[in-house]
């Protein structure tokens, strides 16, 4: 499995030529199973957690074997959530870059005659919602009679959310020679089920069994970020840490170049490694690592493979990986030697569930890091200053200068001139211009509802029921835990008082539903 390559897999070199400047090394495991077999057209089944590619595992074959009309679409994924189909879309725009394939999302909250439109005009792939799609297929501006590959992404987090009624009536519009492709983190009857009902016969069951795993000692911690502070959130958590020796992964080849040139221009003592990279140039990037004449070394998984370095004080995510896997191994490489180490990862509100599988399949605890303020970074350089010079002044090394500073003594007062001094340092010191104090997402509340499974309510029926009575737009709701008698939710700050007032109280299946604060644990 290491050995394969994305060239490996039977791949068009139209694709190919856009894996490459996507900039990834080598499939991961549901990439490399489910690629050839999609390729050869075999409905399938592909079981892997979320966070491991199955984008790519779906989007190479359909784009890889789709001929470009701009007519009638020829493929349909349906995605639980609106976030999920931009999110699908941008991932399968990347893949068709040469590819000369048009797609577009379509969801819920985004204006309807600005999608008729765009269907108007034709379209090859359409990712979508199965409540927007349907709202087409009634108003009859979406045909789906010339649909040749069908995928059900997250199908497990669908059914939960209610939507299984809603699949059937899709599926239901589509022809029967479709290539269905049904991709899901569990195998709940219901998908079971759904499968045996509009699958082919000789469908192809690919699954990605994950052993439990577990993590050493290595302290865990995640900052939430927006995607446009990634960089300068870096440079923030490295200007208070200061650690003495970090590797900081990236998820591509191009990131890694990104990242180095953004490092580098900055003052970091910093140098890169991935595949594209000689083994001579490789292993003397190492080589200074180990030696301590760099600071910070970037690099993807697979560089990183046979690093063995017992000083490495940081691991540092910068992109998420894959899988849960691949972040074992990456944060495996701090804590050696019974040091204490510390991983990092940098997390945006939409890779967020990506992190709680890794959290719940290293049966580990990432705890939560606010991003250092420009406040925290002063603090930190100011008190780092006075304690070397108070060290120069222990140790007596100092007596050389005393002549300089006996001639500024003369023009000016020696606090001034500390003080000085004092500046020079911090401004060498400070590798990024920061102007805002805080970079930090808007923290979010837990709420409790006192509603649960055996109310007969979902994600969906709890979202549709906030957004008709405290007008919330269901992009601002976050986690939704529903147990049996009762469900949790995650809710920006700014939205309590209206919830309170608006929510509370009101039915739910007909049920009052109480809304409280939850307890933290």
């Amino acid at each position: 499995m290491e050995n394969i390559k994305f060239s490996d897999l039977g791949i068009n070199e139209t694709v190919l030529k856009a894996i490459n400047v996507m900039g990834f090394e080598e499939p991961s495991q549901i990439q490399a199973e489910a690629i050839p077999v999609a390729l050869q057209g075999y409905d399938m089944i592909g079981q892997a957690q979320t966070g491991t590619g199955k984008t790519t595992a779906f989007g190479i074959p359909i784009i890889s074997n789709l001929s470009a009309k701009r007519g009638e679409p020829q493929a349909l994924i349906l995605t639980p959530t609106r976030e999920l189909a931009i999110q699908v879309t941008e991932e399968l725009g990347r893949i068709a870059k040469f590819s000369r394939v048009s797609l577009i999302p379509i969801y819920g909250g985004q204006p309807i005659d600005r999608q008729i439109r765009s269907l108007s005009k034709g379209v090859d792939i359409i990712v979508g919602t199965p409540g927007r799609i349907l709202d087409h297929i009634r108003r009859n501006t979406l045909k789906l009679s010339s649909i040749k590959f069908f995928v059900l992404d997250e199908a497990d987090e669908m059914l939960d959310m209610g939507f299984k009624d809603d699949i059937e009536e899709v599926i239901k519009n589509l022809n029967e020679d479709r290539q269905t492709m049904l991709f899901s983190a569990t195998m709940p009857n219901e998908i079971k089920k759904l499968a045996s009902k509009y699958m082919k016969d000789d469908i192809k069951h690919i699954a990605i069994v994950k052993n439990t795993m577990t993590v050493s000692t290595v302290k865990q911690f995640y900052f939430e970020i927006k995607q446009k502070d990634r960089f300068e959130s870096l440079c923030r958590i490295l200007d208070v840490d200061e650690p003495q020796s970090s590797i900081i992964f990236c998820k591509t080849k191009k990131g890694v170049d990104e990242l180095v040139e953004g490092m580098q221009a900055r003052g970091y003592i910093v140098e890169g490694m991935h595949g594209d990279m000689g083994q001579n140039q490789r292993m003397n990037t190492l080589k200074k690592f180990k030696e301590g004449n760099l600071d910070f070394l970037v690099a993807t998984d697979v560089a990183a493979r046979g690093i063995d370095i017992e000083n490495v004080s940081h691991v540092i995510n910068y992109d998420l990986p894959q899988d849960a896997e691949s972040y074992v191994h990456r944060i495996g490489r701090t804590g050696r030697a019974n040091r204490e180490g510390l991983a990092y990862s940098l997390v945006t509100p939409r890779e967020y569930i990506v992190l709680k599988q890794i959290e719940k399949t290293t049966k580990s605890k990432i705890k939560r890091k606010e991003i250092p303020t420009i406040e925290d970074i002063y603090e930190i350089k100011h008190r780092n200053i006075l304690n070397r010079v108070k060290e120069t002044l222990l140790n007596d090394d100092y007596k050389e200068f005393i002549p300089l500073a006996a001639e500024l003594d003369d023009e000016f007062n020696l606090v001034d001139v500390a003080a000085a001094l004092m500046k020079n340092i911090f401004d060498k010191e400070l590798t990024y211009d920061y102007t805002e104090n805080s970079l930090s997402v808007e923290s979010k509340i837990r709420l409790f509802l006192s509603v649960g499974r055996k109310d007969g309510v979902n994600p969906k029926s709890i979202i549709e029921f906030l957004t008709s009575t405290a007008e919330i737009s269901k992009q601002e709701i976050g986690d939704i835990t529903i147990l049996d008698k009762f469900s949790f939710i995650d809710i920006p700050e700014r939205f309590i008082e209206v919830l309170m007032k608006k929510s509370k109280g009101k039915k739910l299946n007909n049920r009052k539903v109480n809304i409280e604060i939850a307890n933290k644990k």
